[in-house]
């Protein structure tokens, strides 16, 4: 493979996710810092230290050196789940294409999107995964030919992939949900009338942080409230014959619509929406929609 590639990408990793969250912009935080300190990050030819110095203060990792007689290969990986999110390694040159003699140090990590993956490897600096499965995995150089930053970005998003699916839950960026609330047993339109932030149920996956639409049931029949989940994992003991809570949240008002904006009969002729039984999340026309009114 030559070293002569197509000039590097600009922020494509921005665009593995449509939103961002508040874990997020902690790890983002540490990507820009990073990529402010990148001319001072390669020491020795390498940005080696640099990278172990930042997944110790941005997931407080430690690498692990599981290979006896191989004091250069680093592995990252998730405390809990123990899967691997990076391996900082010597390669040779001759075995990733490039000129010259010795070794070069460069980092393995996974990829989520196979069009992405792609792309990258077309990239200077960037290659199919060496030792690893070559459609899922990457290997940046550490040289000097990928930014400090961007690199970071890429193992911020290895991460991310390779998380369990309880920290995938906690770092996950704001989603927005359809909620139904049933007029019959909560007057909400009171509620909000008498206070902005008012206690909620709270529906499996939702998180503080969250956009929360409430869809109020017959006879109403459509959306009426833009909502903003501000805190989660109330512990509440409730139970009666129409109801059984066990964790309450708070919502904060921020929008008010219209009966007649998103009445049910929109949501199923234009939206694919069918029934609102529980949360669930909202499509991108819809959620175009309620953003813009």
């Amino acid at each position: 493979m030559s070293e002569q590639k197509s000039s590097k990408i600009s922020d494509n990793n921005n665009n593995l996710d449509n939103d961002n969250n508040s874990d997020n912009d902690e790890n983002t935080e540490n990507s820009e810092n990073s990529k402010e300190s990148g001319k001072d990050a390669l020491k020795d030819g390498s940005y080696r230290t640099a990278l172990l110095q930042y997944v110790q203060k941005a997931y407080k990792t430690k690498p692990d050196y599981p290979w006896k007689g191989d004091p250069e290969s680093a592995v990252l990986r998730h405390e809990d789940n123990q899967k691997w999110y990076g391996l900082v390694m010597e390669v040779d040159r001759a075995k990733l294409g490039l000129s010259g003699k010795g070794k070069v140090c460069a980092l393995n990590v996974k990829t989520r999107d196979q069009m992405f993956h792609d792309m990258l490897i077309t990239q200077a600096g960037y290659f199919p995964g060496y030792h690893m499965n070559k459609e899922k995995w990457i290997t940046i150089l550490l040289d000097g030919t990928v930014p400090f930053g961007e690199i970071c970005g890429m193992l911020d998003a290895s991460y991310e992939t390779t998380a369990s699916g309880k920290k995938k839950q906690k770092i996950r960026p704001p989603k927005e949900w359809l909620v139904p609330a049933n007029p019959k047993f909560y007057d909400v339109e009171a509620a909000f009338q008498q206070a902005e932030v008012i206690d909620w149920k709270q529906g499996a996956g939702i998180r503080t942080g969250d956009t929360v639409y409430l869809y109020m049931a017959a006879p109403v029949s459509a959306i009426l409230y833009q909502c903003k989940v501000t805190e989660t994992d109330i512990p509440c003991r409730y139970q009666d014959e129409n109801l059984t809570i066990t964790s309450m949240m708070k919502i904060r008002l921020l929008k008010r619509y219209l009966p007649e904006q998103f009445p049910f009969g929109l949501l199923k002729s234009e939206y694919g929406i069918f029934a609102v039984r529980g949360p669930r999340g909202i499509p991108v026309g819809l959620s175009q929609a309620l953003r813009c009114v």
